[in-house]
Order: structure tokens, then sequence, then C-alpha cells
């Protein structure tokens, strides 16, 4: 197929997971209202009650796009994401309705990552992923053919439970997403003009920017939905496969640094893995009038909005919106670390 058809099909991919995402957002948000599977929304005074998961739309939206980009490539790297999405969605969607264990969920998501090893390893000329990681400055790649694998099947647990930790506020994940997918598809861009990627893998970026921008639509403060674990981990996966795929993997790692420093601070003060629901002691209070201020519970967890709100009280739009810049630089310095890597 000729690159303006590849394109066109490219527009097509995204126009429809933009569309199914937003109208089954629509449509969940009464559906599960009606059903009343609802929850708290804690950071607000009055703590409304918002309907969840919004995930599934999320995860049918990205998996519809790129069958259609697969469907006219046959490209194996998009089937390994369109699997590796579906897998890690359908925990998350499990998650949400019966809760699975601090343990249980990253265990579970490790078997997210095997249709991209099994894909690389038995199919012959599958090109699904490089084992090699590019550096910044550095004119060679690192190659490592053993391990490699072994990483990718470690990687898509850590990513999506790492991008799972920054869903603490209305419109902070899927916004987020948002932002770090900018980098990862300007580095992709750049290997591709460098010949070492396919310009379908940097085509297939196209549904999930389409399908967390029409959720963050509903998302955003003051949110009508929220998107559960399958939502945030369907995208925790889609961006980690693409960092893969498309061997961004430094850049993809500099763009999230914001829900790496959350989930390093939650952990190093838990000890242990734990869910977020488990949890007795918030790390926030919602003040009478809406702001949020850190607790003084010193067996609280600490996380990156107990950092924001340490020294004076924050709206909660506020706190959002300062955790949306966070990832615009750190999403800069993962586009600088790019130009590094393929044009210095």
């Amino acid at each position: 197929m000729n690159i303006d058809s590849l394109l066109i099909f490219a527009a097509v991919s995204a126009l429809a997971s933009f569309f199914v995402c937003f109208s089954l957002t629509k449509w969940l948000i009464q559906f599960l209202t009606t059903k009343k599977m609802t929850v708290l929304d804690y950071h607000k005074a009055d703590r409304p009650s918002i309907p969840r998961p919004g995930g599934p739309a999320i995860l049918v939206a990205i998996i519809i796009g790129e069958a259609i980009l697969f469907v006219v490539s046959g490209s194996y790297a998009i089937l390994g994401l369109i699997l590796t999405t579906l897998i890690a969605g359908l925990i998350g969607i499990v998650d949400d309705l019966k809760t699975l264990g601090g343990i249980a969920k990253p265990a579970l998501l490790l078997v997210a990552g095997i249709p991209l090893v099994a894909i690389e390893y038995f199919v012959p000329n599958a090109n699904v992923y490089t084992p090699a990681i590019y550096l910044p400055l550095i004119h060679r790649a690192t190659h490592t053919p053993i391990i490699y694998p072994l990483l990718v099947l470690v990687a898509l647990p850590v990513v999506t439970n790492t991008v799972n930790t920054i869903d603490v506020l209305n419109g902070v994940v899927s916004g987020f997403i948002l932002i770090a997918c900018i980098p990862v598809t300007f580095d992709i861009f750049l290997r591709v003009l460098a010949n070492k990627t396919e310009p379908v893998v940097l085509l297939a970026m196209l549904p999930i920017l389409a399908g967390s921008g029409a959720f963050f639509v509903f998302h955003r403060y003051p949110s009508r939905i929220f998107p559960g674990d399958s939502g945030s981990i369907a995208l925790g996966a889609a961006y980690g496969t693409m960092a893969i795929i498309g061997g961004a993997e430094v850049v993809a790692v500099i763009a999230i640094l914001p829900a790496i420093l959350n989930s390093y601070l939650f952990l190093s003060t838990m000890k242990r893995l734990v869910e977020h629901r488990e949890i007795k002691n918030q790390p926030t209070i919602a003040l009478p009038d809406g702001s949020l201020i850190a607790t003084d519970d010193p067996k609280a967890p600490v996380t990156l909005v107990r950092m924001l709100v340490s020294k004076s009280a924050l709206s909660e739009d506020e706190a959002s919106k300062d955790i949306l810049k966070l990832a615009l630089y750190c999403a800069l310095l993962a586009g600088v670390t790019a130009i590094l890597t393929w044009v210095i």
C-alpha cells in the first residue's frame, strides 16, 4: 500500500477512535449512573457520586482504531499493540469489578507482554520490536537480544501501574497520557526519518491520542466520569507498548517522570504494593471550600498531590493543572532527548 492510502486510513482510524470513545463515554455516563455504579469524588467538599469505570470506552476505541490500521497494513507490531492493550484492559475491567490485590494485579499484567514477545519470536520477519535501546548522544544501539524480551514482560506491568498511580485528580491520567504521547510520537517520527522504524508504527499513535483526547473531554475538571483502573491500565499499556514497538523507550520514561515520582513516593512510604482503594489514611484533606491541603497524618502515604499542597491549599482544578504542567515540562525534556538521540 502506498503512503497516501496509508495516511487516509490512519486518519480514518483516528477519527473512528475519537468518535467511538466520545459516544461510548456519553452512553457509559448514563448507563453507569442508572446502574448506580458510581464512586464518591473525595476531593470535593460535597463528595458527588461520579460514574465509574469509563475505561471500556477507552479500550474499545483504541482497539477499533488500531484494528483498522492492522487490516490495511498487516503490521505485526500493531497486532502486538492490539493484543497487549486488550489483555491489559480486560485485567483492568476485572479489577474494577472485583478489586484485585496489590500483588495480583501486576502479576497478571505480566501476561500482557507475552503477545509482543511471542509474535517477535515465532512469526518470521515480524519486526515487532528491535531488541536494542538507543541512548542520547551515543550513535550506536545498545543491543540486548537476550535481556530485552524479559524487559518487555516486566516493563508493561511497571508502566501500567505507574500510569495507574497518577489517576488521582479530575482529568489527570487522560490529560497526562495525551501530553506524554507527544514526545514519544516525535521520537518515533525521527526514527522513521532515520529508517529505523516503519511509518505505520508512527501512525499507530493516532488512535491512542484520539481516544485519550475524546475521554479527556468528559474526564477534565469537573469530571463527569472516572476511567477506573480499566481506563488507566489500558492507556498505560498502549503507551508502554508504543514505546517498545517504536524504539522510544528512553523518551517514554522521561515523559512520565511525574508519574514515576508519584509511584516512588507512594511505594517508599507504604513499603509494599497496595491498592489505592485499601488506603485508610488519605494523603490530602478536602476543606469546606473544596480546596485541598496536605494531611499531617504520619501514616498517610506521601504522593505528588500531597507535595503540591504541602505549603498552601489548592483547588482540585489548580492541583490538576499543576500536574499537567509538570507533564508538559517533562514532555519538553523528552523531546530534547529525542533530538539528542537522532539529530545531534
